[in-house]
């Protein structure tokens, strides 16, 4: 490793004593962030609880020390949890150990091939409608655990968001969520009334996970059953990753290596296989809270995925009292300060279309519950605005000098598959001149299309008896024509 490298990554581990003893307290509170959402999602993949909880806890270890972005949260996520609960269903529990090895490797490969760079193609707009989306997917996650509940629970939750947004007015020593742990667990206690508690959504681990291997037959067809599970898993995960990351990057005004996050979150997820886990990503909810609370290094990463463990088993007694309540509040919290509520204010002010984009990727994330589905469609959405914008901003103007009897087509913009067409309708193919000059010096020809385009033009204007010059192409479009139109040469005919 680089000197200047392993300097920063020493000084992402070690924040001096106040440092980190806000990293270990805000890591804490990710931790209690995590155990419901871990649960929940376990459910809708069809496994136990145990197995996302250990699952979360080795990815929790593996991508604090093998992670790009530091005060990152990453545990078995509900959007991995959707593509595999087919899986599950149709195969049992050891398809989806061997599953998520193999999305693990994927992964690793993406990181080493730098293909982190696909992440440029994502705009502002997806992003922002990303978080958006998540901010709502986490509040509705929390809607079952206020329906159907006596006045205790509301009554509890009331309590809880007041605990969390008042306490920091007294200290901030110790995150206010942590806070609202410790003391609605103590009145659940003291006084006991009928409140769903942390026993009550599911089986706890009662030990700790040990080294396994999947129990599946070593063949093709085993192969042929997993592989596009682990590489919808793996390609979900990255994207949410790859997300969350960058939001992480604006909220601490810091940079993150993508390329290592995937690499490192294949690492964690071979770790989370190995040891009967389910394939994980990062978790925006849990690390914005982390972020808000103090989280800035990979120690605040490293206590969420420990002290998982430390609570789920050692204090299984104790964290089973829990009240469901307090870890909705939190949750709550979580969503409001993850929404991007000048996103609604800033609809007036930009652009309609990137007003537009961001629409859609909440609302097909949200419809759907599948991240990827949302960013996919934003970044289409995306692409097929930008790609009109420069299509709108190609011009071919015409201009005649009598005195040599020639026709001048000035171009300017990008020629491409979306302007091509345009781009030929601007030439009059029955020209009277008797040439025809194409000046090119104030555009460029992108792709197999425009030279397509302007190889049509010339030739349809050369068989009426027009001699057609082509000038001004810049090196780039030189070379593109001489390689697909040798014919054209920008030479007269």
């Amino acid at each position: 490793m680089h000197s200047n490298a392993l300097s920063r990554y020493r000084a992402e581990w070690f924040t001096g004593a106040a440092g980190a003893r806000r990293e270990v307290l805000a890591g804490m509170v990710g931790t209690f962030a995590l155990i419901p959402e871990v649960i929940a999602f376990s459910f809708v993949a069809g496994i136990d609880p145990e197995v996302g909880l250990f699952a979360s806890f080795t990815i929790g270890i593996v991508i604090a020390i093998a992670g790009g972005r530091p005060a990152m949260i990453s545990g078995a996520a509900g959007s991995v949890a959707l593509v595999a609960a087919a899986l599950v269903h149709s195969h049992g529990l050891q398809y989806l150990l061997a599953a998520t090895l193999l999305a693990g490797l994927f992964q690793i490969a993406f990181g080493l091939l730098k293909l982190d760079v696909l992440m440029r193609f994502v705009s502002r707009s997806v992003r922002t409608g990303f978080v958006n989306a998540l901010a709502i997917l986490i509040f509705s996650a929390q809607i079952p655990q206020m329906v159907g509940v006596t006045w205790h629970t509301y009554a509890m939750i009331a309590g809880g968001l007041a605990i969390i947004y008042l306490a920091p007015r007294i200290t901030r020593a110790v995150p206010s969520p942590l806070i609202c742990i410790v003391v609605l667990t103590a009145i659940s206690m003291a006084f006991p009334m009928p409140v769903h508690t942390v026993a009550d959504l599911g089986r706890l681990p009662s030990s700790l996970p040990s080294l396994t291997f999947p129990r599946v037959p070593i063949a093709w067809e085993t192969l042929r059953i997993v592989a596009p599970y682990a590489l919808a898993m793996a390609a979900v995960g990255l994207l949410e990753s790859m997300m969350t990351a960058s939001v992480v990057d604006d909220l601490t005004e810091t940079t993150s290596s993508k390329a290592r996050e995937c690499t490192g979150l294949g690492l964690a997820n071979l770790a989370a296989g190995l040891f009967g886990g389910i394939a994980g990503c990062g978790m925006i909810g849990q690390t914005v809270g982390n972020v808000r609370y103090g989280g800035r290094g990979r120690l605040s990463t490293l206590v969420a995925g420990v002290f998982l463990l430390v609570v789920m088993v050692p204090l299984r007694p104790w964290v089973a009292q829990v009240p469901v309540a307090a870890l909705v509040a939190i949750m709550i919290m979580v969503s409001a300060s993850t929404f991007s509520w000048s996103s609604i204010r800033d609809l007036a002010r930009h652009p309609k279309v990137s007003g537009v984009v961001m629409a859609a990727t909440v609302v097909v994330t949200v419809a759907t519950h599948d991240l990827s589905a949302g960013v996919a469609v934003g970044v289409l959405l995306s692409g097929v605005f930008f790609a009109f914008k420069v299509t709108r901003l190609m011009q071919v103007i015409s201009s005649y000098d009598e005195a040599t009897d020639t026709r001048t087509y000035r171009v300017t913009g990008q020629v491409f598959f979306a302007s091509a067409d345009i781009f030929a309708d601007r030439f009059d193919l029955r020209d009277t001149a008797s040439r025809v000059r194409i000046d090119l010096t104030d555009s460029h020809l992108w792709d197999i299309t425009a030279v397509g385009a302007l190889e049509d033009v010339v030739t349809k204007m050369r068989r009426h008896g027009i001699v057609v010059e082509v000038i001004g192409l810049n090196q780039a479009s030189a070379i593109l024509v001489d390689r697909l139109a040798p014919g054209l040469g920008g030479s007269t005919s």
